[in-house]
C-alpha cells in the first residue's frame, strides 16, 4: 500500500512567525528514506513552495493556493493525465478561478459594502512584508498569485461579517488565516486532493493518506484524508471547530507537532 503524506506549510511543517522547517527536517528526511511522497498543500503560491522544494529535495506535487490548482511534475505519473495542460516542467490542473477574476468579486463587494477590502493585490511587496513578516524577497513571492487572494478588513463584527456572506453570495469561498482572510473561486484543499488522490491510486492501487495542518484552513485537506493530523497552533491548545472523527491531535507546536506525528505515524529511520 502506497502512503502519501498531505502537509499545511505555515504553521505546520514550518514555524508560524520564523517560516523556519529547521525543526522538522528529520522527520521529512525519514519519509523521503521511506519513499513517502510528501505533499505540500498550502495557501501559499507555486513560487513560494518552489522555493522550499528546492531546499529541501522534495520532487512530488504540490497544491498551490488553498486548492487554486495542483502542479504534478511531467516525468511523475506513468500514464496520461486528462484535463491538464502543459508548462515547462509540469502539468497543471487549475481549479480556481483565475486572480484577476477574483480581485473583481472582492471590488465589487468593496464597492456595495463601502468598507475596504485590503488585499495582496492593493500591497507593494514591502506592505506584504510587513503585514506577514515574510522576508522582502518571501514577499515578492507571496504576491506572485494566481487563484487565491489574501485579505484584511477593517469594521465592527456586523460589518465584516456581512462583506465575507457577501464574498460568499458572489460565489468565492473564504478563510480565516490568522490575521487576515483568504479567499479563492469554488474550490477548497479537500477538493485538489480528491483529485491528486485518484492519480496516485490509478498508479500504485491502494493508497492511504494522512494530512497534518493546524488551522481553520485546513479543515477540508483534514476531512479528505484517512489519517487527519492537527497539531498545536499554541501550547496546549489545538484550532477549534475541527473535530472529525478520528483526528490526531498530536501535542507539539506546528513543526514539533508535525514532527512527533510522522515519527509516530511512520516509525524511525
Amino acid at each position: 500500500m502506497k502512503r502519501v503524506v498531505f502537509t499545511d506549510l505555515d504553521g505546520t511543517l514550518l514555524d508560524r512567525f520564523t517560516y523556519s522547517y529547521e525543526k522538522s527536517l528529520e522527520a521529512i528526511k525519514l519519509l523521503q528514506v521511506k519513499g513517502v511522497p510528501i505533499i505540500f498543500c498550502s495557501a501559499k503560491t507555486k513560487a513560494e513552495q518552489e522555493e522550499y522544494r528546492r531546499e529541501l529535495g522534495i520532487g512530488d506535487p504540490f497544491i498551490v493556493e488553498n486548492g487554486g490548482a495542483v502542479f504534478l511534475p511531467q516525468d511523475y505519473f506513468a500514464l496520461p493525465i486528462s484535463g491538464a495542460s502543459s508548462i515547462p516542467g509540469y502539468f497543471v490542473i487549475e481549479l480556481g478561478l483565475a486572480y484577476e477574476e477574483v480581485r473583481k468579486v472582492l471590488k465589487n463587494v468593496e464597492r456595495e459594502q463601502g468598507i475596504f477590502i485590503r488585499g495582496f493585490g492593493d500591497m507593494s511587496a514591502e506592505e506584504v512584508s510587513q503585514k506577514t513578516r515574510l522576508s522582502p524577497r518571501c514577499a515578492v513571492l507571496a504576491s506572485q498569485r494566481a487563484y487565491d487572494e489574501p485579505f484584511y478588513l477593517e469594521g465592527d463584527s456586523d460589518q465584516v461579517k456581512q462583506v465575507l456572506d457577501n464574498i460568499e453570495k458572489a460565489g468565492l469561498r473564504w478563510t480565516p488565516v490568522g490575521s487576515h482572510y483568504s479567499t479563492v473561486g469554488h474550490t477548497d484543499k479537500g477538493k485538489a486532493i480528491k483529485i491528486l488522490l485518484e492519480l496516485f491510486k490509478r498508479e500504485f492501487g491502494e493508497v492511504e493518506t494522512i494530512g497534518v495542518g493546524d488551522s481553520q484552513n485546513d479543515l477540508s485537506m483534514l476531512a479528505s484524508v484517512d489519517v487527519p493530523v492537527l497539531v498545536q497552533s499554541a501550547a496546549d491548545e489545538w484550532v477549534a471547530g475541527i473535530d472529525l472523527a478520528g483526528i490526531y491531535k498530536v501535542n507539539g507546536i506546528g513543526p514539533e507537532g508535525w514532527s512527533k506525528a510522522i515519527k509516530e505515524l511512520f516509525g524511525d529511520l
